[in-house]
């Protein structure tokens, strides 16, 4: 068993500022010489690249729709570190169902993690305190230890806050972070705008962390986070023998949705990770096997779309046979074009259709998706549990040329009840999936780019 202070910072709600306070806090305790490790309840991708530019290594996700409670225990004993910061997700008790499944308040109850409340204090006083002391008794096996208001006016305020959830919810009040708009950070279409798009970001996290730094009592977020029990010692990963291959990620402004984890099995199974900037890289090395993730194509399409070079090469070498993995904004880049605010932008033109962007979300939340068609990555008749958000459709699909991998039980796909385009040796599909849900997905990876063009692949090992 292994001690480790951990703590999650939840909310009563979306946009209470909690992303904001989160990441002032991880900087502040990195700045006092504490290994921050953060993790994100959920499956997003563009909180946790903030969280991690905050804490200098990377943020790792929970989640209980794909993990188990073993797996969410051993991912934060696994993750190292001197405290491990939880940022949570939406409302501390929102979940799938009207029991708050894989909320943030299921995980705090799996790894036995004290929580810190931040409340948006926005136009409101003595009512903070029936806010918080509603969420304290809500779920008694969900300890809800200190509260942090947040968009505090003036002294006034602030005093009246303390008072009015001191006295009358029974809970420490760990600081009070004022209304400031050098705190928000900018969002669009699928959220926060990633910090590699803004070259102001890491000002962005050192100014959340003065504003923690002068407001919060650190001491005590650190003595609430050491109150946490013991988790259980993390197993040994299994490593796979064998020759060793190497597999290309696109990994750039465009492409940067990535679960750390991912990553890690890959390499785990035998594979040498190559990677690639699809902006301005004009050549590519020897590669056995092409992983795409999600991002924003759409936004830099321009700048894709003039690097023409490195589209011929992926289009030729997806074509002769090379085994390839995309996922949203990777479906997105193989295809032919992408439509978006009256511009047609040329893509990579591996697989046969095209992709307009919508003002409305055409996929958002978690999927399931049963396998109807042999393929390099799932076994055959398997189920896949993932995660979409993608106002992008396909168009022009030539579903003569293609086969279409998944039946849609939960989600949208492509159209509603199919996804996984698959042509020859590649896979394209609006679905995230975590490696730690589903270990065959990077085993069959890098045995299917072991295989030579042309060998018959297996369904599933």
């Amino acid at each position: 068993m292994r001690v480790l202070p951990r703590v999650v910072i939840a909310a009563a709600g979306g946009r209470s500022g909690k992303t904001t306070v989160t990441l002032g806090l991880i900087a502040a305790l990195k700045g006092l010489g504490y290994e921050v490790q953060p993790f994100k309840k959920g499956p997003d991708y563009i909180d946790p690249a903030w969280l991690s530019l905050a804490a200098g290594r990377p943020c790792r996700n929970l989640d209980l729709f794909w993990m188990d409670g073993r797996q969410v225990r051993e991912s934060v004993a696994r993750g190292g570190g001197d405290i491990a910061v939880i940022e949570g997700a939406m409302g501390l008790f929102d979940g799938l169902d009207v029991r708050g499944s894989a909320s943030t308040a299921e995980v705090a109850r799996t790894l036995e993690a004290p929580v810190i409340l931040v409340v948006d204090a926005t136009r409101m006083t003595r009512s903070a305190a029936a806010l918080v002391r509603g969420f304290a008794a809500f779920d008694p096996r969900v300890r809800v230890a200190g509260v942090i208001m947040n968009r505090v006016g003036g002294p006034r305020h602030q005093r009246l806050l303390r008072q009015a959830v001191e006295e009358y919810a029974g809970l420490p009040v760990l600081g009070c972070v004022p209304r400031s708009p050098d705190l928000a950070i900018p969002d669009r279409h699928l959220g926060l705008v990633p910090p590699a798009e803004r070259r102001d970001a890491l000002t962005r996290v050192l100014t959340a962390a003065r504003a923690v730094e002068e407001n919060v009592d650190l001491d005590e977020v650190l003595a609430i986070a050491r109150s946490a029990g013991p988790l259980p010692l993390a197993t040994d990963l299994e490593r796979r023998a064998g020759r060793a291959v190497t597999i290309g990620v696109i990994r750039d402004r465009a492409f940067s949705f990535y679960y750390p984890e991912n990553l890690e099995a890959l390499e785990r199974a035998g594979a040498r990770l190559h990677f690639i900037d699809a902006l301005s890289d004009r050549a590519l090395p020897h590669l056995d096997g092409l992983y795409v993730g999600g991002g924003f194509p759409e936004v830099l399409a321009e700048e894709l779309e003039a690097n023409a070079p490195l589209r011929r090469l992926l289009r030729e070498r997806i074509r002769a046979g090379l085994v390839t993995y995309a996922e949203c904004g990777g479906l997105m880049y193989l295809g032919r074009r992408i439509y978006w605010q009256g511009s047609a932008r040329s893509m990579v033109g591996a697989l046969p259709y095209d992709v307009v962007m919508e003002e409305r979300r055409q996929g958002h939340g978690y999927t399931v998706l049963e396998v109807v068609a042999e393929n390099p990555f799932f076994s055959r008749g398997s189920t896949v549990r993932g995660h979409e958000f993608h106002h992008s459709r396909v168009v022009n699909l030539g579903r003569e040329e293609v086969t279409l991998a998944f039946k849609v039980k939960r989600g949208a796909g492509v159209d509603g009840e199919a996804d996984g385009i698959l042509w020859g040796r590649a896979l394209a599909t609006y679905s995230h999936v975590h490696a730690t849900a589903h270990p065959e997905w990077a085993l069959n990876l890098v045995a299917a780019a072991s295989a030579a063009p042309g060998v018959p692949l297996a369904s599933g090992s």
